[in-house]
């Protein structure tokens, strides 16, 4: 499968399709019940836009890295999950409203967030004077095809339709797998020559985060007493960030992190070892 072919087609149509499915078993009162009790939205923007960067920043200290790679462990401590965070949460029976409203909310306040928490790692561990800014536009577009778009159609067909939209439901989670299964897959072979070395370079810190930030998540929820729903979604949600840090890192071209990018290419390791 084409690296091109699996991030620039393949991956946003298997997104939409998937969305799309998630939206077949959703309802407005679902959105109206998470804004009417805001907590869970409240802890999962704190874990996402919080304490994700702060665990990147103690990783990025601690361990033994080039100031490259402790970068792109910044990067991937500063972009929250987006689609794929959401499909997990539907696949273990979360709260999907959650991570949908989440997703909405974060990747909005990301645009100013994402260069913030960069430029400050790039200045800490690179001595780095880029600045960056993410393209404002393409971000909110992005939302919109990829998130809303897709869920207000699978919306519209449950409730214009709803018997339908339950027969179409199950049968869409199963191919949710089968098509997140075969992104994996497409990602691996592409990457199988760099796997070993990256995983060698930056697997203990990726590996590290990620089990890290399940912890509090799920410490944070139970604290919070919320539902096991939620609280499923809030341990979930911000381990799925790697699609997400791709994307941003991909949309930082000509923001100014450009040049950045073809003088310092290793920031990027730490994305790809974690697909």
């Amino acid at each position: 499968m084409e690296s091109n072919f699996l991030s620039a087609v393949f991956l946003p149509l298997a997104l939409f399709f998937i969305m799309m499915g998630m939206g077949l078993g959703l309802k407005i009162v679902d959105f109206k019940r998470v804004l009417v009790e805001p907590k869970g939205v409240i802890l999962g923007l704190v874990a996402q836009l919080i304490v994700l960067p702060l665990v990147g920043f103690v990783l990025a200290s601690i361990f033994p890295l080039t100031p490259e790679l402790a970068v792109g462990v910044i990067i991937l401590g500063a972009c929250p999950g987006g689609a794929t965070s959401n499909v997990i949460s539907y696949l273990v029976r979360g709260n999907v409203a959650l991570p949908i409203t989440l997703t909405a909310i974060s990747s909005l306040v990301t645009i100013i967030s994402i260069p913030l928490v960069i430029n400050l790692g790039m200045q800490m561990f690179m001595g780095a004077d880029t600045t960056l800014q993410l393209p404002i536009l393409t971000t909110i577009t992005q939302i919109a095809v990829i998130t809303l778009l897709p869920i207000s159609l699978g919306m519209f067909i449950n409730k214009s339709q709803p018997r339908l939209a339950a027969k179409l439901e199950n049968i869409v989670k199963w191919l949710s797998l089968f098509f997140l299964g075969l992104i994996i897959f497409g990602l691996l072979l592409k990457e199988r020559a760099n796997l070993l070395p990256f995983f060698l370079q930056v697997g203990g810190v990726t590996l590290s985060l990620n089990l890290i930030t399940m912890f509090l998540g799920y410490a944070i929820a139970t604290f919070a007493k919320l539902d096991d729903k939620s609280r499923k979604t809030i341990t979930v949600e911000p381990e799925f960030l790697t699609k997400s840090a791709i994307a941003k890192h991909r949309s930082l071209t000509g923001s100014g992190f450009e040049q950045s990018d073809r003088r310092f290419p290793q920031p990027t390791v730490c994305c790809q070892i974690l697909s």
